[in-house]
């Protein structure tokens, strides 16, 4: 039996799209655990990028199969447009289905979240609807995929709910939502989404028996949780390896081992603390100009990431949290034109060096403490193995197995899918 948790070992947009991509052809069944269309994750086939925003990463494999998990909350029009996208790609989207206990993110929440973010513009999110319709499924007013099998009960539930959703509408001065509409949608989905539904826990259970090769996929990173990130500037759900465990009723036990995504350089989108953010001159090169499929825009919004230098407390900070067995490591390639890469060993927070991660009005005002390390100012991207790598690219790598206590298995050198040093 083999039970992997693939998660972002720092602020999001780490490369798991590419690292779950190639694990998967050594897998059967593929989770994304949590989280919506709130985020993209990119595969590189054929020197084409693939944009995924709900579907697992590794669906390219043709062996897989796929499963939107009971921790995740999902816009049934979002994810009809990317099984469309897939299957004029030649994707069998046969292979994927929905936990009935997900949560239906309706195009309220899409609204709300619009509203919301424009009146008050301080976490700067998505505006897809994922916070909002988190807020119902923890206030028990959510609907949940299993609900569209009961079309009385849900009639009933949207008779319950609307008139709360009406009236945070008429704060905005937006006109309501219209029952029988909300209702006729919800039939249309479930022609088409009903056979796809599964009971989650009898789907695991089974594939536990089966000795099935089971790879659950995270989104965003650890400094986006809900309660152990940088709050307010985090996502609505856990994307940390033991919520995997926890959400889809797997055993912790059974779990063989936790791979932790890292940037060679982090990047943060949105709002929120960043000690090591990068000065504008150096930010932009790397960045790009949004015409490669490897620079530095958001897969969703399409907005600026911002970028910063490689953060060991950080890490050790996610580490501590996930417990990695191993580590993948992404976007060596861009620093291999540096001269020289700073790198940021602690915090000094009110002239004392901490230990720790502080609470995130602190983090806004830590001074990162940096070593200057040589770079290696020569490309990697021809390089598949990571004994072939340059010898300070080697000894970058290590200050990050020194971090996290876990080795590097894998090196992202490239964006296309076979630029992997292993």
């Amino acid at each position: 039996m083999q039970i992997m948790m693939v998660v972002g070992a720092q602020g999001g947009d780490e490369g798991k799209g590419k690292i779950v991509d190639y694990l998967a052809s050594d897998y059967d069944v593929l989770i994304r655990f949590q989280g919506g269309n709130n985020a993209a994750h990119t595969v590189m086939v054929e020197q084409k990028p693939y944009t995924l925003h709900l579907v697992p990463s590794g669906i390219f494999r043709d062996h897989t199969i796929a499963f939107l998990g009971n921790g995740m909350v999902v816009s049934p029009d979002a994810l009809k447009k990317e099984l469309d996208e897939l299957t004029e790609y030649g994707v069998d989207v046969s292979r994927i289905y929905i936990s009935e206990k997900a949560h239906i993110l309706f195009p309220h929440h899409v609204l709300i979240d619009n509203l919301s973010d424009k009146a008050n513009g301080v976490i700067d999110t998505t505006r897809c609807g994922i916070g909002p319709a988190y807020m119902d499924k923890a206030s028990r007013e959510g609907i949940r995929f299993e609900d569209l099998k009961h079309p009385e009960l849900l009639r009933e539930k949207l008779k319950k709910i609307l008139p709360r959703i009406n009236t945070i509408l008429k704060m905005y001065d937006c006109p309501p939502r219209d029952f029988e509409e909300e209702f006729q949608r919800c039939e249309e989905w479930s022609r088409w989404i009903l056979p796809m539904l599964k009971e989650p826990v009898s789907f695991m259970q089974e594939c536990l028996k089966e000795n099935k090769k089971m790879l659950f996929e995270g989104q965003l990173g650890v400094l986006r949780d809900l309660d152990l990130g940088t709050y307010p500037y985090v996502t609505s759900s856990s994307p940390t390896a033991a919520y995997a465990c926890a959400v889809s009723g797997i055993p912790i036990k059974k779990v063989t081992d936790i791979v932790g995504v890292v940037r060679a350089y982090p990047i943060l989108a949105g709002n929120g603390p960043f000690p090591t953010e990068m000065e504008e001159s150096v930010a932009s090169v790397l960045r790009g100009t949004g015409e490669k499929p490897d620079d530095e825009y958001g897969g969703t919004t399409g907005r600026a990431r911002r970028i910063g230098w490689l953060d060991l407390s950080a890490l050790r900070y996610s580490a501590g949290i996930n417990g990695y067995t191993k580590i993948a490591l992404c976007k060596l390639d861009k620093l291999d034109d540096f001269s020289e890469i700073r790198v940021c060993t602690h915090y000094i927070l009110d002239g004392d060096r901490i230990d720790y991660m502080p609470d995130t009005v602190e983090l806004a005002r830590v001074r990162p403490c940096y070593i200057t390390v040589p770079g290696w100012e020569e490309s990697t991207r021809h390089i598949r193995f990571i004994s072939d790598l340059p010898k300070n690219a080697q000894n970058y790598i290590k200050l990050i197995e020194e971090a996290v206590q876990a080795p590097v298995v894998c090196v992202g050198v490239g964006p296309d899918r076979d630029e992997i040093a292993v």
